[in-house]
């Protein structure tokens, strides 16, 4: 999870050398040089259109990216991105995704109160400026609130010619959007058939809200890549989790990486593992496969 020590971590990384952190990825976007450095993400597919969408909530609307195969009618698939807020990796994330069959939404998950990037240029989090701008917004971001959100964001989905409606869906998460594919899977059961969550936070705590408590009620598969830094400060995390899942009766694939720390997945995480962010991507879709 996002703590203090995780920012320890963090720093001892970028100091030895780390990878990109977002103007960096964003400048390299820009200069069309990204390609060479992280080419799994040059996604140039004709055959994959994008939108820019505004999807209405009953708490306001969320700018969102909606991309998907230009023919055809594919499972659908909500991205949340981490703290950090949807940005440029995350657009690239679900357009990579689109491109092998899915009809993907990339949400703002702070868009009742920002539109677009949720940290202004040149603030990085997790600086204390960063965590003073998003620790509000974050705060909003309750169970209730998770699961209507998600609700919305299939009701738009579930409108588009592109998305078929007889398949399940997916949620996928990242950081503080670990939890809320667990919530939001308990709550539409019918309707979701996997979720994937990448260094979450919380999933499995001793408190009464813990999101591990709602496993009973989903009916999804599950992926839960755990970084090596989390799983060092919260061992009985996993343990719990498996736990939820046998008692289930659901299959689930919760692995903690080696080498990685807290945020090793987006591409523009100063802490990004590509070895290791490759492997759970793939196993992502192999998990898609399976389940919708």
């Amino acid at each position: 999870m996002c703590d203090n020590s995780t920012e320890q971590d963090i720093q001892r990384f970028t100091e030895q050398g780390g990878k990109l952190n977002r103007r960096q990825f964003n400048q390299m976007l820009v200069l069309g040089t990204l390609s060479a450095v992280l080419p799994q993400f040059a996604v140039a597919d004709e055959s994959i259109m994008q939108q820019q969408v505004s999807v209405k909530t009953p708490h306001g609307t969320a700018d969102c990216l909606f991309s998907a195969p230009k023919t055809g009618s594919h499972p659908a698939v909500v991205m949340w991105p981490d703290i950090k807020g949807r940005r440029a990796a995350f657009d690239m994330m679900g357009q990579r995704l689109a491109a092998q069959g899915y009809a993907v939404l990339v949400v703002n998950p702070f868009y009742r109160d920002v539109s677009g990037a949720a940290l202004p240029e040149g603030i990085e989090f997790p600086a204390p400026e960063a965590r003073k701008i998003l620790s509000p917004m974050r705060a909003k971001l309750t169970q209730q609130a998770v699961v209507s959100d998600a609700e919305a964001f299939f009701a738009f989905l579930d409108q588009q010619s592109a998305v078929d409606t007889k398949r399940q869906g997916a949620l996928m998460g990242y950081c503080m959007s670990g939890a809320f594919t667990m919530f939001a899977a308990a709550a539409m059961p019918k309707r979701i058939g996997a979720i994937a969550s990448f260094h979450g936070g919380g999933l499995a705590t001793d408190k009464a809200d813990s999101p591990h408590h709602t496993v009973i009620e989903s009916d999804a598969l599950a992926l839960h890549a755990i970084a090596e830094n989390d799983n060092e400060r919260s061992p009985e995390m996993q343990p719990m989790l498996k736990e939820a899942y046998r008692a289930a009766g659901l299959t689930a694939h919760i692995e903690v990486y080696p080498d990685t720390l807290h945020g090793w997945t987006p591409p523009d995480s100063k802490v990004y593992n590509e070895k290791q962010a490759e492997r759970a991507w793939q196993q992502t879709l192999a998990l898609f496969k399976q389940a919708l």
